[in-house]
Protein backbone atom coordinates (compact mmCIF):
# COMPACT_ATOMS: atom_id res chain seq x y z
CA UNK A 1 0.00 0.00 0.00
CA UNK A 2 1.24 3.44 -0.63
CA UNK A 3 1.23 6.32 1.58
CA UNK A 4 -1.62 8.12 -0.48
CA UNK A 5 -3.63 5.08 -0.76
CA UNK A 6 -3.23 4.69 3.15
CA UNK A 7 -4.28 8.10 3.44
CA UNK A 8 -7.37 7.99 1.14
CA UNK A 9 -8.42 4.43 3.14
CA UNK A 10 -8.16 6.00 6.34
CA UNK A 11 -10.17 9.04 5.20
CA UNK A 12 -12.75 7.04 3.22
CA UNK A 13 -13.03 4.48 6.93
CA UNK A 14 -13.40 7.33 8.92
CA UNK A 15 -16.34 9.35 7.14
CA UNK A 16 -17.80 5.80 6.76
CA UNK A 17 -17.80 5.26 3.22
CA UNK A 18 -16.99 2.29 1.18
CA UNK A 19 -14.78 2.13 -1.30
CA UNK A 20 -17.87 0.69 -3.41
CA UNK A 21 -19.81 4.20 -2.74
CA UNK A 22 -17.01 6.43 -2.87
CA UNK A 23 -16.04 4.81 -6.60
CA UNK A 24 -19.39 5.59 -7.46
CA UNK A 25 -19.29 9.29 -5.99
CA UNK A 26 -15.81 9.51 -8.37
CA UNK A 27 -17.31 8.10 -11.46
CA UNK A 28 -14.31 5.64 -11.25
CA UNK A 29 -14.74 1.91 -11.19
CA UNK A 30 -14.42 0.11 -7.56
CA UNK A 31 -11.70 -1.75 -8.94
CA UNK A 32 -9.73 1.38 -9.83
CA UNK A 33 -9.94 2.98 -6.60
CA UNK A 34 -8.89 -0.49 -4.35
CA UNK A 35 -5.93 -0.20 -7.26
CA UNK A 36 -5.17 2.71 -6.01
CA UNK A 37 -5.58 2.04 -2.21
CA UNK A 38 -3.66 -0.75 -2.59
CA UNK A 39 -0.61 0.55 -4.92
CA UNK A 40 -1.28 -1.56 -7.68
CA UNK A 41 -1.71 1.65 -9.98
CA UNK A 42 0.45 4.43 -11.05
CA UNK A 43 0.21 7.75 -10.18
CA UNK A 44 -3.25 9.48 -9.71
CA UNK A 45 -3.27 12.50 -12.28
CA UNK A 46 -3.88 15.67 -11.02
CA UNK A 47 -7.47 15.38 -11.79
CA UNK A 48 -8.51 12.60 -9.92
CA UNK A 49 -6.37 14.20 -6.91
CA UNK A 50 -8.23 17.11 -7.23
CA UNK A 51 -11.60 15.14 -7.50
CA UNK A 52 -10.43 13.35 -3.97
CA UNK A 53 -9.42 16.59 -2.45
CA UNK A 54 -12.87 18.07 -3.08
CA UNK A 55 -14.59 14.83 -2.71
CA UNK A 56 -13.49 14.40 0.83
CA UNK A 57 -13.69 18.55 1.37
CA UNK A 58 -10.06 18.93 2.04
CA UNK A 59 -8.45 22.42 2.71
CA UNK A 60 -5.06 23.91 3.13
CA UNK A 61 -2.83 21.63 4.90
CA UNK A 62 -4.79 18.64 4.69
CA UNK A 63 -5.34 19.33 0.69
CA UNK A 64 -1.59 19.75 0.57
CA UNK A 65 -0.54 16.35 2.48
CA UNK A 66 -2.84 14.45 -0.08
CA UNK A 67 -0.80 16.22 -2.77
CA UNK A 68 2.22 15.50 -1.44
CA UNK A 69 1.34 11.88 -1.18
CA UNK A 70 0.01 11.52 -4.72
CA UNK A 71 3.41 12.96 -5.59
CA UNK A 72 5.44 10.57 -3.41
CA UNK A 73 3.84 7.05 -4.02
CA UNK A 74 4.28 6.27 -7.42
CA UNK A 75 4.58 2.32 -6.61
CA UNK A 76 7.03 1.91 -9.23
CA UNK A 77 10.52 3.69 -10.17
CA UNK A 78 12.66 3.88 -12.14
CA UNK A 79 16.16 5.34 -10.89
CA UNK A 80 18.06 6.95 -13.97
CA UNK A 81 21.77 6.24 -12.50
CA UNK A 82 23.78 7.40 -16.02
CA UNK A 83 25.36 10.43 -14.53
CA UNK A 84 25.80 9.25 -11.34
CA UNK A 85 29.49 7.64 -9.07
CA UNK A 86 29.49 4.00 -9.65
CA UNK A 87 28.95 3.56 -5.84
CA UNK A 88 26.07 5.59 -5.95
CA UNK A 89 24.83 3.00 -8.85
CA UNK A 90 26.05 0.19 -6.60
CA UNK A 91 23.60 1.74 -3.71
CA UNK A 92 20.74 2.58 -5.85
CA UNK A 93 21.03 -1.32 -7.40
CA UNK A 94 21.33 -2.71 -3.63
CA UNK A 95 18.37 -0.73 -2.59
CA UNK A 96 16.34 -1.94 -5.54
CA UNK A 97 16.88 -5.52 -4.40
CA UNK A 98 16.98 -5.48 -0.50
CA UNK A 99 14.33 -2.61 0.03
CA UNK A 100 11.67 -5.92 0.56
CA UNK A 101 13.89 -7.53 2.83
CA UNK A 102 14.49 -3.87 5.36
CA UNK A 103 12.57 -4.46 8.84
CA UNK A 104 10.65 -1.00 9.44
CA UNK A 105 12.84 0.22 11.41
CA UNK A 106 15.63 0.07 9.29
CA UNK A 107 13.71 1.88 6.47
CA UNK A 108 12.85 4.50 9.24
CA UNK A 109 17.23 4.93 9.76
CA UNK A 110 17.79 5.13 6.47
CA UNK A 111 14.81 7.90 6.09
CA UNK A 112 16.91 9.55 8.25
CA UNK A 113 19.99 9.17 7.03
CA UNK A 114 18.63 10.66 4.04
CA UNK A 115 17.04 13.25 5.31
CA UNK A 116 20.44 14.43 7.09
CA UNK A 117 21.74 15.00 4.14
CA UNK A 118 19.60 17.23 2.42
CA UNK A 119 20.40 19.70 5.47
Amino acid sequence: MTPFGRKIRQLRQSRGISQKQMAADLEVSPAYLSALEHGHRGLPTWAMVQQIISYFNLIWDDAGEIEQLARMSHPRLVVDTSALSPEAVILANQLARKIRHLSPEKIAELMEILDKAEE
